[in-house]
C-alpha cells in the first residue's frame, strides 16, 4: 500500500517542531507500524535527510518503550502498543499523522521520543517491598489468597509506556502511579510501606507535573494492557486511609 505520513520533526528540546509530509510506497499490510517507520527512515537515509527518531526495545508489546499519537490516539485505532499495530489496520492511500505523545511532564527529546523519566521517580519514592538479609523464604510462608494474587497480577501488568498520559485531557498520570501502588499494596510483602508508598508516590506524581484526574475515563481506555479505571479509586482510598492514620492533611 502506498501512504502518506505527517510526522512531527523536532531537533532538539529547545528549537520548535513541525509536521513534515512523507510518501512511502509498497507498505505490506503484514507489516508493524514501527516497520513501516523503519522502512521510511531507510529511505530518508539512502536521501542523505535524517531519519526520525523513535523510541522503541523489544517489540513485543512488553517494555513499553514504542509510544506516539498514531490519528490522534495513543497507540493507534487499536488497543495495543505501537509496535504490535500492524499496517492492515490502515487502508492503500491513507494519510497518518503521527506525533509524540502530548504531556508536560513528557518534554519532547527528538521528534517522536520523549523524557519519560518522570516515571521513574515516581517510582523511586515508593514503588518497592522490604527484603530482609538471609536466605529465601520457603515459597509458601506468605499465603496469598487467589483473589488478591488475581488482582495485583492484574495491576502489574502496567508496562509504563505512558499512554494513559497521552489520552488524557489532562496529562494525567493517576492509572499509571495506581497500578503500581495497587500491585504492591494489596499483596502481603507490601504492607511494611503501605502507607508511605501511596504518599510517596502521590507526591512524586503531583511534583513530576501531571496533571489532575477528572475521571474522563480516556486512560484506560488507551491502556494496551487493560489497567481498570477502578485502579484509580483503590489508589484514592488508599491515600485517605494513609493520610488519616497519620494525621495528614492537604
Amino acid at each position: 500500500m502506498d501512504l502518506t505520513l505527517r510526522i512531527w520533526r523536532q531537533r532538539n528540546a529547545d528549537e520548535a517542531g513541525a509536521m513534515t509530509t512523507y510518501r512511502v510506497t509498497g507498505i505490506s499490510e503484514d507489516m508493524s507500524f514501527l516497520e513501516m517507520l523503519d522502512h521510511l527512515n531507510e529511505e530518508l537515509i539512502l536521501a542523505g535527510d535524517e531519519p526520525v527518531a523513535f523510541d522503541h526495545d523489544c517489540r513485543e508489546g512488553i517494555c513499553g518503550a514504542c509510544g506516539m499519537v498514531i490519528n490522534g490516539q495513543a497507540h493507534g485505532p487499536e488497543r495495543t502498543t505501537t509496535c504490535q499495530l500492524h499496517m492492515r489496520h490502515f487502508s492503500n492511500g491513507d494519510t497518518i499523522d503521527v506525533e509524540p505523545w502530548r504531556a508536560a511532564a513528557f518534554p519532547v527529546v527528538k521528534d517522536l521520543v520523549v523524557d519519560r523519566s518522570a516515571f521513574d521517580r515516581i517510582i523511586g519514592s515508593g514503588g518497592y517491598v522490604s527484603v530482609p538479609t538471609g536466605s529465601a523464604p520457603e515459597a509458601h510462608a506468605t499465603p496469598v489468597p487467589k483473589p488478591v494474587a488475581d488482582l495485583a497480577f492484574e495491576h502489574a501488568e502496567c508496562i509504563g509506556c505512558g499512554a494513559c498520559v497521552a489520552a488524557c485531557p489532562n496529562g494525567s498520570a493517576m492509572l499509571f502511579t495506581s497500578a503500581k501502588v495497587v500491585h504492591l499494596n494489596v499483596l502481603p510483602q507490601g504492607g511494611p510501606e503501605r502507607e508511605s508508598r501511596v504518599l510517596g508516590m502521590v507526591d512524586a506524581m503531583d511534583d513530576q507535573g501531571f496533571g489532575g484526574c477528572t475521571n474522563t475515563g480516556e486512560c484506560a481506555t488507551a491502556c494496551p494492557k487493560g489497567i481498570p479505571l477502578q485502579s484509580i479509586a483503590t489508589m484514592n482510598r488508599e491515600y485517605l486511609r494513609a493520610s488519616l492514620k497519620g494525621g495528614r492533611r492537604r
